[in-house]
């Protein structure tokens, strides 16, 4: 009898183990960057956002159940020129009064390999939202020797078209700047 209750304990004792394995990550700004460059007539111009979160809840053992959610406060754009900067921030691009953040929520993973995630999701800017797949190179797990808490480490780039998203009010008649935007990611994320 013991033993037949042992084995009908087993799946359920199976099932808590394996979200045990299964970790929350909050990102790490401070150790993280999201940033930008777009053609401007001959060349490209470079920036960034400074103020972002998100988290990342991750388990090797099932990568097709990671979720990732972040949060961008636009007003925190900064391509080392104030009067650009406050341009970029008006209706005629990003409208941040009306619009003040961009979001990522995944609603689908997909394991590509040991190190690459496809993460699907919705990302919504400037009032539109689309659906797209970041390609999500898992860098590194390990033990902060500081904190003792688990960390993750993921870099993602894309390129999107600004159009897209409504962020394309400024006329460009001139063809002072391009539509595609590459993005560049870099995350290190904290277990609580």
């Amino acid at each position: 009898m013991k033993r037949v209750l042992r084995l009908a304990a087993l799946p359920v004792i199976l099932l808590m183990a394996g979200g045990v394995d299964a970790e929350t990550y909050t990102i790490d700004a401070t150790h993280s960057a999201v940033d930008f460059s777009i053609r401007h007539m001959v060349g490209r111009t470079k920036g960034r956002f400074g103020d972002f979160a998100g988290t990342v809840t991750y388990d090797a053992a099932k990568p097709a159940q990671t979720k990732v959610s972040g949060t961008i406060q636009v007003a925190s754009i900064n391509t080392d020129n104030e009067k650009r900067d406050g341009h970029l921030r008006t209706e005629d691009f990003f409208f941040v009064d009306k619009y003040p953040t961009i979001t990522f929520e995944s609603t689908q993973v997909e394991k590509k390999s040991d190190t690459l995630l496809h993460v699907t999701g919705t990302l919504t800017m400037r009032g539109v939202s689309k659906t797209i797949t970041l390609p999500m190179e898992i860098l590194g797990t390990g033990i902060n020797p500081m904190s003792q808490k688990k960390q993750i480490g993921l870099a993602t780039e894309i390129v999107l078209q600004r159009s897209e998203f409504g962020v394309n009010h400024w006329s460009d008649a001139a063809g002072v700047l391009g539509d595609d935007v590459k993005i560049e990611v870099l995350i290190e994320a904290n277990a609580g």
